[in-house]
């Protein structure tokens, strides 16, 4: 539904575990990461949604599949398309790959809900949003 958005992540010694494989859970940041400059680039800052607009985004569900280890110091790649929109959520396909060898890492479907930032109860994507996400 979307073009595709990538955005580069390197692997620091904090994102591993003791035997410098990334640890599963980062793999969930590192999406995060791709879905905040995803956002960004629509031209949205999160904290100015929060305060012009009332609403906040939350992860609603995620489903990860990992497929191969990323290393310490590696330099991934991290993708995010919206794969369906509703008014009060977005769904994304995201994957995690290593450039240098073209490594698929990791696949995920994230569902984000938009919030009422004073309530956390679902409300609907602001105009300004669903203007460019329903174009």
């Amino acid at each position: 539904m979307s073009d595709l958005f990538e955005w580069p992540v390197r692997v620091y010694y904090e994102d591993t575990d003791v035997g410098g494989v990334v640890y599963y859970a980062n793999y969930l940041r590192f999406m995060e990461r791709a879905r905040t400059e995803w956002l960004r680039q629509l031209g949205f800052e999160q904290d100015e949604l929060i305060r012009d607009d009332g609403v906040l985004f939350a992860v609603a569900a995620a489903e990860v599949r990992y497929r191969a280890p990323a290393r310490f110091n590696d330099l991934l790649h991290v993708t995010a398309a919206v794969t369906e929109q509703r008014r009060s959520r977005i769904i994304f396909e995201q994957k995690v790959y290593r450039p240098a060898d073209g490594a698929h890492l990791t696949d995920g479907i994230i569902t984000v809900a938009c919030l009422d930032a004073e309530r956390f109860r679902p409300r609907p994507l602001p105009d300004s949003m669903q203007r460019i996400l329903f174009a």
